[in-house]
């Protein structure tokens, strides 16, 4: 992928916004930078994760309690720490802060659970087209400043539903959507959600991984400057 911002970011969805909110932005450490109206009943509360964004979803009506994604632990590196501090949210999200280094995690990390390595590693190398770094733990692929560490489990889920809470979701901002999901379609990826403009703020689709974890493709107007798909 050409990256219009060189790291991705992360979304989850809630119902519980006044815990989660305490949450990030005290215990966590994560500061708010806006608010996203996105449509009737659904909040998008944006944090910033050093240049990448936590996307705190808040849905008015009661989620669905489908299965978890294959997104199991979100690692925040922080300058000064001896040794990894592993926190839960209130939903049960799992998120550790970690010495600035660690597993090669120097912004943000994502551990992704896997069922088949080999085919995760074609999908994040060639479909998204990441480079491939070193990691003990199984494969690590890296856009930008941020890192999705893929660890191999025979009980990661597959096909979980993007309606549910928890991690639901990586973002990664592009150029040309319409480009890079037609090319990430020919190279392996499904399709979950053909490209579409949403307003004046980013035309977007969804793609998903081998196991049929969410990932979205966004060219978002304030970061490229036109939403035009051609």
């Amino acid at each position: 992928m050409h990256l219009a911002k060189p790291r991705f970011d992360i979304g989850l969805a809630t119902n519980a916004l006044d815990p989660m909110l305490a949450f990030w932005q005290g215990e966590a450490g994560v500061p708010f930078d806006h608010l996203l109206k996105v449509r009737r009943g659904m909040d998008q509360h944006r944090h910033d994760l050093m240049g990448s964004v936590l996307k705190i979803n808040h849905l008015a009506d009661p989620l669905p309690r489908t299965p978890p994604s294959g997104y199991r632990e979100l690692l925040i590196a922080r300058e000064g720490l001896a040794e990894p501090r592993a926190l839960t949210d209130p939903d049960g999200n799992r998120v550790s802060l970690v010495p600035k280094g660690q597993d090669g995690v120097t912004q943000i990390g994502v551990r992704l659970a896997v069922r088949d390595l080999a085919a995760h590693r074609r999908f994040y190398g060639e479909a998204l087209g990441l480079p491939e770094e070193p990691y003990a733990g199984g494969a690590a692929f890296r856009a930008g400043e941020s890192l999705v560490l893929l660890e191999q489990s025979a009980d990661a889920p597959e096909d979980a539903p993007f309606e549910g809470p928890g991690w639901r979701y990586l973002t990664f901002q592009v150029f040309k959507v319409d480009a890079e999901h037609a090319r990430i379609l020919e190279l392996g990826g499904r399709e979950a959600v053909a490209p579409r403009t949403l307003g004046t703020t980013a035309r977007i689709s969804m793609v998903k991984d081998p196991d049929g974890n969410w990932i979205e493709i966004s060219q978002r107007a304030s970061i490229t400057g036109s939403l035009d798909p051609n």
